[in-house]
Parts: structure tokens; C-alpha cells; sequence
């Protein structure tokens, strides 16, 4: 490593502004009077400290695959005061399964949704936004470039980059089309519920917070389609919690799921179980079905 300049100093300098800025935001978190928006502004900053990590941890492991190739293992784990195997380790690319969403740049899209109070106006509902955090921390950890959009009511036009659309056809036309694309399963309403039906066998399931006793439990609709050389991943819960519950398992079994179903087209339905917008569990209810 070049002797002519002093990294570590530099290396110092850096991390003691980063710490001091966080210090500062903290320190007029906690100087703000009402707890409400002290509030806003600590959930404000947590979502940045989310985003921060993200992107260092993609950053931190292309840095140390060039750092290795450039100066050799023993040399970057003496340097960083890791073990050579924990260099190893983040330095690895990402597993061959992020091919699942795609490559490069996947947008991902969630619904705006029409609040009526004293006039009509769109707003994000606290799972769909959870939803889209859980994503983009998955999509980033797999070297991805995430770009969030979000998907209004008349919204009918499919996606033309790879991306993931969570919307279910009650919110949005764009959910309908897609579903029209499904040979195996599909999205029905009847008797003021909406239900996911098995094509072959007219199978269907509710949501358990549908039932006459509710439970703090979901289901959702995900699938995987191959459209015109780009990747659509399709999520819709029967409610907006149920999509998150199907992000959860995507971040958690995704390798297991590639392993089944590699990069052609399926759908599958997905449970889970909540503590308001916590995730408890989340399983494969049925499927996966190949197209």
C-alpha cells in the first residue's frame, strides 16, 4: 500500500465527521419538546441510518474485492485487523440468485392509496412503505440499484425495467394485468372479500383476518414474470400487510425459492403471521407453480 500519503489520518478524519453529524442529529432529536415529532424526526432518521448501511455494506464489499485482488488477502485483513477468512468472507460477490430480480437497476413500486377524510388524498399506508424498505435492503445487499416509485390509482401500464410491483387489483389496473398473465392462480372477489383462487382445482384461500374470529395473519399473492427480456416480480396481499409478509419471505428463504424455481416464470402463495407491522412468520402456503 502507497506510503506517500497518510490514509490513516484521512481514514480518522472522515469517520470523526460522520460520528460527529450523527451526534448532532441525535442531540436535536432529543432537544424537540413533542414527543410526536420527536418521533417523526428519530423514525426520519432511522430510515437514513437504513440507507446508509445498505449502501456501505454494498460499497464496503466492492471495495474489498479490489483491495484484494490489488494487495492480496493477508495483506487487506492485516490492514482492516480482520482474519483472512473474514476478508474472504465481504469480499465475496453476492450469491448467483439475485438473477431472480433481474440485473442492474430494479425499480420498485408501491401503492399510493386514496385516504377520505374531509377531502380525498393520496397516502402510503405504514406496510407498504415497510414493504418497500424490506425489498430495498434485500435488492442492495445483492448488489442491486434499487429506484422507488410509487404506483397511483389509474396506473395500468407495465413495468418496462426490471422491477417488483406490489399492488393488489383493488388499488391499481397495472395489478390486473398482470394477474391476467397467470395461468395458475388469480385474485377474485366475492362476498365483500377477496380470495386467491388455484386455477386448476377453483381452490381458494382468504385471509385469516377475514374470518368470523380474525387472526393477526395474512396471505399474499407473488409471482415472477419473464416480460419482453425484463423481470416483473408481482406481490399483492389480500391485505397491505400480507405484502409485507411476502417480502419477509423473500429475504429469508430467497436461495431456497431460486433453487426450485430458477428464473422462469411461477406463482406462489405466501402466509404470514403479524404483531401489528412486525413480521412474526412467513411460510409457502401453495405452490410454487410454474407457467
Amino acid at each position: 500500500m502507497s506510503e506517500d500519503f497518510d490514509y490513516e489520518d484521512r481514514v480518522a478524519e472522515i469517520v470523526g465527521r460522520f460520528r460527529a453529524a450523527g451526534a448532532d442529529a441525535m442531540a436535536a432529536a432529543k432537544d424537540l419538546d413533542d414527543p410526536l415529532w420527536r418521533a417523526r424526526l428519530t423514525q426520519e432518521l432511522f430510515g437514513v441510518c437504513q440507507a446508509v448501511g445498505t449502501k456501505s455494506t454494498r460499497l464496503r464489499r466492492r471495495s474489498m474485492a479490489e483491495a484484494v485482488a490489488a494487495h492480496g488477502n493477508d495483506a487487506v485483513a492485516r490492514a482492516l485487523r480482520l482474519t483472512p477468512g473474514r476478508v474472504s468472507q465481504l469480499a465475496n460477490d453476492p450469491a448467483k440468485h439475485r438473477v431472480f430480480f433481474g440485473s442492474g437497476t430494479v425499480r420498485v413500486g408501491y401503492p399510493l392509496r386514496q385516504l377520505s377524510t374531509d377531502r380525498e388524498r393520496p397516502v402510503i399506508a405504514a406496510e407498504d412503505a415497510a414493504t418497500a424498505n424490506t425489498l430495498a435492503t434485500l435488492l442492495e445487499g445483492l448488489d442491486l440499484e434499487v429506484d422507488r416509485i410509487t404506483i397511483d390509482p389509474g396506473h395500468s401500464a407495465l413495468p418496462d425495467t426490471d422491477s417488483i410491483v406490489v399492488c393488489g387489483p383493488k388499488s391499481a389496473p397495472i395489478a390486473a394485468r398482470l394477474l391476467e398473465r397467470d395461468p395458475a392462480l388469480a385474485m377474485v372477489e366475492d362476498g365483500g372479500r377477496w380470495w386467491i383462487e388455484e386455477t386448476a382445482s377453483s381452490t381458494r384461500r382468504g385471509s385469516p383476518a377475514d374470518q368470523p374470529e380474525p387472526r393477526q395473519a395474512d396471505i399474499a399473492y407473488l409471482a415472477r414474470h419473464n416480460i419482453n427480456g425484463r423481470v416483473v416480480v408481482h406481490i399483492a396481499g389480500i391485505h397491505s400487510i400480507g405484502s409485507l409478509g411476502a417480502a419477509h419471505y423473500l429475504a429469508a428463504n430467497l436461495p431456497t425459492l431460486f433453487s426450485t424455481t430458477g428464473t422462469a416464470p411461477f406463482s406462489a402463495i405466501i402466509g404470514c403471521t403479524h404483531d401489528g407491522t412486525n413480521i412474526l412468520t412467513s411460510e409457502l402456503v401453495a405452490g410454487p407453480f410454474p407457467w
